[in-house]
């Protein structure tokens, strides 16, 4: 079993989400330790804890698109973890990477949006490349106590398992 403990902050230092013409730009760090070091260590993991620190731009265009909001964000992170820290950090063909982080949201209305993410990923492990992530969701969001994502993911090759697809689906209730 792979487990973690993560632990982050984050701080915007510049800007508003909508109320300025520059993105809200946010700086963050996480600090990421694994609770059981066997397997990322038997495939050349350096070491079972890592700290992340990345720089967001994030900005909500009202009517911006066929007269939708458009929510688009832009994420550079420092890191060396493997398969997000599950397989360690750092390893016999790499250690710390700047990589990219991206989304972009459609607002259909008030409780619909639709959009795609983007998630670029150090290849620090010689036993089996590490590709970048890619999904499409749609998002229906009837209330504030209320959400239901569905999602199509591709996460590549991970861990020596080729074609990493599948559909995703979300429902949460919170009171």
């Amino acid at each position: 079993m792979l487990r973690q403990d993560i632990f982050g902050a984050k701080v915007r230092i510049l800007s508003d989400l909508i109320y300025t013409p520059w993105p809200q730009v946010s700086a963050g760090v996480q600090y990421k330790r694994l609770k059981d070091f066997d397997i990322p260590s038997a495939v050349g993991a350096e070491d079972d804890s890592g700290v992340d620190v990345y720089l967001a731009a994030t900005k909500l265009f009202l009517a911006g698109l066929a007269g939708r909001n458009v929510l688009l964000n832009a994420t550079l992170r420092s890191t060396e973890a493997n398969q997000l820290g599950l397989l360690g950090f750092g390893g016999d063909e790499g250690g710390r990477d700047l990589v990219f982080e991206g989304s972009a949201a459609l607002l259909l209305n008030r409780f619909t949006a639709v959009g795609v993410e983007y998630r670029q990923k150090p290849d620090n492990l010689g036993f089996a490349r590490e590709d970048d992530w890619w999904d499409a969701f749609v998002g229906y969001f009837p209330n504030k106590h209320v959400s239901f994502v569905a999602a199509y993911a591709d996460l590549g090759s991970v861990a020596g398992l080729d074609h990493q697809t599948g559909f995703y689906l979300s429902v949460e209730a919170g009171y």
